[in-house]
């Protein structure tokens, strides 16, 4: 999305701002705006990592002491002095790095409550080791730890640090949105919505989740390395479990889903705690630390009044860039195989069996679909029909039975093995991610075409992929008529629409074969027309169609073939004339008015 002209102000008044407090501010206001920086650093980490990727981490603050140990241990310890302070940040990211890693394959396959309490775990464990060791200083730490090598850095009242310190959190800021805006971005803020829809087109929600960990530790450790050649020493008590708290709450109450928000979620902490550590012992009288309590109370009051943070109230005082329609542009996608001739085997069932325990719900399933087909799964509710689209995709695994594809058997394959072979699905409960706009929802069907990762995305070397990729969705959406909603949030369209914004999204991986599950639901009448001659135009072009669908108007002028499932078996088996006059078929769902 190019900027507009208002966008470019705000963000050009923004940073002439803060070059004015840099240049004007008393050197206390400079000192604390270091730390505020430092703060958002890694609260820029906890924005993709908790309010985009949905993984709650308590223990970032281990992370920044990581950073900023390294740097003190090399630099000052007596065996090790010589070593240039440039040299301890890449040796602290590789540890950091390393250490985020192993944790992250530890931990980021719990859930829930289990997955925060693990982070509980290691963030203290980390700390407790920072402290017990001998050689680190115990608990009263390293000093002593020079500062950087460019003496002017921390002249006039450490001004240049202050403002070294904010140039490395933009660059942390257009880095994160840049990844946010990727293909990557895009699978990030899928799997917050849970695994089974980015895992059908291709997305390894698992590693996603551990590069997102890695990332927001790094942008910690760099906190922690900054932090000590600021302060001159380091001791544990800023990497505890009362800072990770702290800088998890400067990432919701900022706004979680938002970069900015980071920023501005750690100035009104630091802020907030200074000043009342400031008024309240003159309003009180009383030096304790009523701070805490007050503070407590102001963030509940803010939680309350604003529940996705700060950001996107002031956000809706500031007029967004207005999007534009993507042009088309040379096409770089892969485009569908080459279709086979009509006729030929494509999906084969045979003997497919699912139990729950005791509950037999598709049982011994055959049917053979051919090449250049759209076939109709249709019968009563609960008969089985979506459960074998999930046993198809791989989303349920089969008790027994095989499922073959052009040949190979694809029980077992899984579900990012399915979408390489060229099997795409719409679900019955439609899932998109709400606050994406329609195109980007669209945008994500295209994921395991790209190879672009985060650096790429971070240095920003993935904008051709991106814009073709963006131009193929707006014609899909063309395609389905949804071209005047590219911009709109998916969560404000209707069902019916968001069944169309799905259809779209599973074109986008250039499949062989695609699953519609109840696709026509919601639509008004002229759009299931619309819809049907997509389907028909989909067919000529080659691609086969299995679809589940309760409107028997609409199956019965569209399909080639149908299969009638009852209580998990198959009924009966034939094309539309057929199936109306099955007796079978008519006493189970039909009914004698048809």
């Amino acid at each position: 999305m190019i900027p507009r002209p208002a966008s470019r102000h705000v963000w050009l008044a923004a940073v002439s701002a803060g070059v004015l407090v840099l240049l004007l501010a008393p050197p206390f206001t400079i000192s604390l705006l270091s730390y505020v920086g430092l703060y958002s650093l890694v609260a820029v980490g906890l924005v993709l990592l908790t309010g985009v990727a949905g993984i709650t981490s308590l223990g970032q603050a281990a992370f920044v002491g990581m950073g900023a140990y390294t740097t003190a241990a090399l630099t000052t310890m007596s065996t090790l002095t010589g070593w240039s302070p440039w040299l301890t940040l890449p040796a602290g990211l590789l540890l950091t790095g390393t250490s985020a890693l192993l944790l992250g394959v530890l931990t980021i396959g719990l859930s829930g409550h289990y997955l925060a309490l693990g982070t509980l775990a290691w963030g203290l464990g980390l700390y407790h080791l920072m402290g017990s060791v001998e050689a680190l200083g115990g608990h009263t730490g390293l000093t002593g730890v020079p500062k950087l090598p460019l003496p002017w850095l921390y002249e006039h009242d450490g001004r240049l640090y202050a403002a070294l310190v904010w140039l490395v959190v933009m660059a942390a800021m257009v880095a994160a949105s840049r990844i946010l805006a990727s293909r990557k971005g895009r699978a990030v803020r899928a799997v917050k919505g849970g695994a089974e829809m980015p895992e059908s087109f291709g997305v390894d929600t698992y590693w996603l989740k551990i590069q997102v960990f890695v990332f927001s530790a790094l942008l910690a450790s760099v906190s922690g390395w900054l932090y000590a050649h600021l302060v001159g020493f380091v001791n544990p008590t800023p990497f505890g479990l009362y800072a990770s708290i702290e800088y998890l709450f400067m990432a919701v109450v900022g706004g979680a889903g938002l970069v900015w928000g980071a920023v501005l979620g750690a100035g009104v902490l630091t802020m907030l705690r200074h000043w009342l550590q400031d008024w309240l012992p003159a309003l009180l009288g009383d030096n304790a630390n009523y701070e805490i309590i007050v503070l407590g109370a102001i963030l509940l009051l803010v939680m309350q009044r604003a529940r996705l943070g700060l950001a996107p109230v002031l956000a809706r005082w500031i007029r967004p860039p207005q999007p534009e329609t993507p042009p088309d542009v040379p096409r770089i996608l892969p485009r569908r195989r080459a279709a086979e001739p009509a006729g030929e085997p494509l999906l084969v069932l045979q003997a497919v069996t699912k139990r729950f325990g005791g509950l037999v719900a598709v049982n011994a399933m055959d049917f053979r679909m051919e090449r250049g087909q759209i076939l109709g799964l249709i019968g009563p509710n609960g008969a089985g029909k979506s459960t074998t689209f999930n046993l198809i995709t791989n989303v349920l695994p089969a008790s027994e039975g095989e499922i073959r594809f052009e040949g190979r058997r694809i029980e077992a394959a899984g579900m990012r093995r399915i979408a390489r072979l060229g099997i795409a699905r719409t679900f019955q409960h439609v899932q998109l991610v709400p606050g994406m706009t329609v195109l980007e929802n669209v945008a994500l069907g295209a994921y395991q075409h790209g190879r672009r990762g985060f650096i790429a995305a971070a240095l920003g070397l993935d904008r051709r992929d991106e814009a073709e990729v963006r131009a193929v969705a707006a014609q899909q959406l063309r395609r389905v008529g949804l071209e005047g909603r590219l911009h709109a949030a998916a969560g404000s369209l209707s069902l019916g629409e968001q069944r169309l914004v799905e259809v779209a999204r599973a074109l986008m991986t250039q499949p062989t074969l695609l699953l519609l599950d109840e696709p026509a639901a919601g639509l008004r009448h002229l759009e299931k027309q619309a819809l049907a001659r997509l389907l028909r135009t989909l067919r000529e072009e080659g691609l086969s169609i299995l679809l589940v669908e309760h409107d028997m108007d609409f199956v019965m002028n569209l399909v080639d073939r149908l299969v009638v499932m009852n209580f998990g078996q198959k009924l009966a088996e034939g094309d539309p004339a057929q199936i109306r006059r099955d007796p079978q078929v008519i006493e189970a769902y039909l009914g004698e008015a048809a």
